[in-house]
C-alpha cells in the first residue's frame, strides 16, 4: 500500500528538490494548502530548517544545513515506515540507464554540430533533428511513467512526475522549445532534474557517488 507524506515532511522536502521558492510555489510543489505551507515555512524558519534569500530578481524559501539533515532523517524514517527501499533502489538504477539518454537529448536540442564546429548551437531549422530529439524524450517519457508507477506503489509523493514531463514535452511540441531543457520553467529537464534529487535525497546517497558515477 503507497505511504501518504505528512504536510511537514512534504513542504521541507519541495524545498530540497526545487532549490528556491517562494510560498505559492511550495504549495503548488508540495499539493499543501498555501496558508498551511506558509505557517509551516515560518515555523521552520523559526526551528532553523530554512531561511529566505533574495538575489537579483529571484527570492524565496531555501534550506539551511540543518534543514537539510532534517529532511534527510524525516526521508529515511518514511521510507523505513512504507518498507519501499527495494522499490526505490530499483527505480533509481533504471533512473540511471535513462538518465545518459535524456542528459544527450537535452544536449541535441540545445546543440546540433556543424562542420568544423561541433559545438554548434541549434538553431532549431532543421525540423528532422529537432524531430529526432522530440521523439526520443516522448520514449524516455513513457519509461518515465512506468518507473514512476513503481515508485507511487509505496510513496505518493512521487507522484506527478511523469505528468509534469508529458506536459513540458507537449508544450515543446506545440513549438514553445523552452519546455525541453529551458531554465526557469518546469522543462522536461528541470523536471527530471528534481526527479533526479528525489531519488538521490530519498536514498540518502549525496550527489555524484552514485555505483558507477565518475
Amino acid at each position: 500500500m503507497t505511504h501518504a507524506t505528512s504536510p511537514e515532511l512534504s513542504v521541507l522536502h519541495a524545498l530540497r528538490v526545487t532549490g528556491v521558492a517562494g510560498d505559492a510555489a511550495v504549495s503548488r510543489r508540495s499539493g499543501i494548502n498555501q496558508d498551511i505551507a506558509s505557517e509551516l515555512l515560518r515555523d521552520f524558519e523559526a526551528y532553523g530548517w530554512v531561511t529566505h534569500v533574495e538575489f537579483g530578481d529571484t527570492s524565496g524559501w531555501t534550506l539551511t544545513e540543518s534543514g537539510r539533515d532534517q529532511d534527510s532523517r524525516k526521508l529515511a524514517e518514511e521510507l523505513d515506515r512504507a518498507g519501499g527501499r527495494a522499490t526505490v533502489e530499483q527505480a533509481h538504477k533504471e533512473f540511471e540507464v535513462l538518465n545518459g539518454r535524456l542528459v544527450k537529448a537535452c544536449t541535441d536540442w540545445q546543440l546540433r554540430p556543424a562542420e568544423g564546429d561541433r559545438l554548434a548551437s541549434n538553431d532549431h531549422s532543421d525540423p528532422q533533428w529537432d524531430g529526432r530529439v522530440l521523439d526520443e524524450l516522448t520514449v524516455i517519457g513513457a519509461e518515465l511513467t512506468r518507473l514512476i508507477d513503481a515508485l507511487v506503489s509505496v510513496l505518493a509523493r512521487f507522484g506527478g512526475y511523469a505528468d509534469r514531463f508529458g506536459a513540458a514535452l507537449a508544450r515543446a511540441r506545440a513549438g514553445d522549445g523552452q519546455w525541453v531543457a529551458g531554465v526557469g520553467v518546469a522543462s522536461c529537464h528541470a523536471v527530471w532534474m528534481e526527479l533526479h534529487e528525489d531519488l538521490l535525497s530519498t536514498l540518502g546517497i549525496p550527489r555524484g557517488v552514485e555505483p558507477g558515477s565518475r
